[in-house]
């Protein structure tokens, strides 16, 4: 009986493994061609080694690189994305939180049909909208700006953060808020005072959610930014298309690299949050 027991979890670890190593071969691949040699990559083959690594392709993709008629590399880019990122996720948990406070403790006449339609927004495609909130950013002097992008993602990403907090502040027993009551405090104290303090498990799944979302965003990047304001992402497409004579693959390489680092930093260090996050309110009590 244990030898078939060990059979079998070793059987289950080596299939992990397996497709682990298959999941994580495109990024091999992407590391290894991003410190090759314009030669080298030409004389190898995509699973070789270099024969000299160099970090010259980093530079350049960093600082000098051509995204388009301009040639200072994705830096600033970069730049641009954090700050559309971190207003945009900031003001969307704050707004999800606030609104799944409100439909699961402070429910009013039609809350259950304010939630209903504000779930809708979830299953709404980008393209739907991109006609429409063109036209009020237009008319809000937003277009082509980063304010912009960051009230597009609010918006957008609202219905997703309400939902995240809602399904959380649903298992907080009632009889919690009622004491507050009894207690004298008002709508704003219980929130601020009582519910956003034991929120940080679902705090983090949604600012990871949303991060992720945002920051991989290109839809709304190349549709509502300027030449000034676009996103990595756009960037990313930009210099991946401009053609300058000779196809420079490693640089290709390292600016996809650049572009993902954040997201993949984030789920490295905070993936374990987002799972106790997503399972803390699936218990009552």
């Amino acid at each position: 009986m244990m030898n078939n027991i060990n059979f079998a979890r070793m059987f289950i670890y080596s299939a992990l493994l397996f497709f682990c190593l298959v999941y994580l071969m495109p990024l091999f691949v992407m590391v290894l061609t991003s410190f090759k040699t314009l030669p080298d990559i030409k004389a190898g083959n995509l699973m070789s080694l270099p024969k000299e690594w160099v970090f010259d392709a980093w530079y350049k993709a960093w600082d000098s690189a051509c995204t388009g008629v301009k040639c200072e590399g994705v830096k600033g880019y970069f730049w641009n994305s954090f700050q559309m990122v971190i207003p945009a996720v900031a003001i969307s948990t704050l707004l999800g939180a606030f609104n799944g406070y409100v439909v699961t403790k402070w429910q009013f006449r039609g809350s259950n049909l304010f939630f209903s339609l504000l779930l809708f927004g979830c299953f709404i495609p980008f393209q739907v909208v991109l006609l429409p909130m063109a036209t009020v950013l237009g008319k809000m002097g937003l277009a082509n700006t980063t304010v912009g992008l960051v009230l597009v993602h609010v918006i957008y990403g609202m219905a997703f953060t309400t939902l995240f907090f809602r399904n959380f502040y649903i298992s907080i027993p009632d009889e919690l808020i009622k004491a507050a009551k009894l207690d004298g405090a008002g709508f704003f104290t219980i929130f601020f005072k009582i519910l956003l303090p034991i929120s940080t498990p679902i705090i983090m799944v949604t600012v990871i959610w949303q991060f992720t979302a945002i920051w991989n965003d290109f839809l709304f990047g190349v549709v509502y930014s300027g030449s000034e304001t676009q996103p990595i992402t756009v960037a990313l497409n930009n210099l991946v298309n401009t053609s300058t004579g000779v196809k420079e693959y490693n640089v290709d390489m390292a600016a996809a690299i650049i572009a993902a680092l954040p997201t993949l930093l984030v789920y490295v260090f905070a993936g374990k949050y987002f799972v106790r996050g997503l399972t803390a309110g699936s218990v009552k009590g």
